[in-house]
């Protein structure tokens, strides 16, 4: 398909991977490099057995976890193509989306990174497929619900999160995308650099957005590429470790893009109110597990 690359980091995603698989095979891709982070479940197993010694499938076993960020670069490093897809593995390509993407970033030279439109089994759009830079204020207003008055005062309390907004008719220039469906081109990335091995599990993708922009690169919403994602369904068994990396990202990002706006004392706030959420999600998930454990909440 046009020279793309599709790279897909797994990790325990069970059946869900050679599904995702297959929607890439039907959408035309032709070249798919699994980057495998010491899975201990039968997902690489059942994609052998459904894709046997197929040459467009390229495997690369870690032997252990190294992060989302670094399999990324593993791939990318592994392919040549002029474009790269990256997929998560529980997300499924609709028959056009791979095309209509690609038509898209063909289309201007300053184009640099497109999204699909992410939605659940549901039909309904997710939160992250488009979204502007979650500013340490934006994040606050979001944590505490205030975002929810985003309407009545939107210059102090609006969203990061455009998934309410209405959906556009044709593609759009947005902030940042979702790291579940991100379609770069290489030239882009040789310019910018790969993703940032600091992170290991979220806001490497946010990382990107804010480094394709600074280099002048923009990023597209694509409306009518339409992809499925089972959100979480590679991460629900350990919710707490996923909620761990996720506020460290946020942390590792904040420091690396909001130092000059927020120095000394005010960084310092952002980070101790970064990880006070952690320890109100921890407790919450640790609560819902001892509740499992005792029956209650089983139906």
């Amino acid at each position: 398909m046009h020279d793309c690359d599709v790279v897909i980091v797994n990790y325990n995603s069970g059946n869900l991977l050679s599904s995702c698989i297959a929607s890439v095979v039907a959408g035309g891709g032709d070249s798919v490099i699994v980057v495998d982070n010491a899975s201990h479940d039968q997902s690489l197993a059942a994609l052998q057995k459904n894709f046997p010694a197929e040459p467009w499938l390229r495997i690369i076993r870690n032997d252990k976890n190294l992060g989302f960020a670094k399999a990324c670069n593993l791939g990318a490093m592994a392919g040549s193509g002029r474009y790269l897809l990256f997929l998560n593995p529980d997300s499924t390509l609709e028959p056009a989306a791979l095309a209509r993407m690609i038509a898209v970033l063909e289309s201007h030279n300053s184009f640099g990174m497109v999204g699909g439109f992410l939605r659940g089994p549901d039909g309904l759009e997710q939160p992250g497929g488009r979204r502007v830079f979650p500013t340490p204020r934006r994040a606050f207003m979001r944590a505490f619900g205030l975002s929810r008055l985003g309407k009545v005062f939107p210059s102090l309390m609006s969203d990061f999160l455009l998934h309410r907004e209405p959906l556009p008719g044709t593609p759009v220039s947005v902030e940042a995308i979702s790291g579940a469906c991100m379609l770069v081109k290489r030239e882009a990335v040789e310019a910018v650099g790969l993703w940032d091995e600091g992170y290991f599990l979220h806001c490497e993708d946010l990382d990107w957005c804010m480094r394709f922009r600074q280099k002048g690169w923009k990023i597209l919403f694509v409306p009518d590429a339409k992809v499925v994602h089972h959100k979480g369904g590679c991460s629900h068994s350990c919710p707490i470790f996923v909620e761990w990396h996720k506020h460290r990202g946020m942390v590792r990002f904040y420091r690396k893009f909001f130092q000059h706006q927020y120095p000394g004392v005010l960084m310092w706030l952002v980070v101790l109110g970064v990880w006070l959420r952690f320890g109100l999600v921890a407790a919450y998930h640790t609560a819902r597990r001892a509740g499992r454990a005792l029956g209650f909440g089983s139906r």
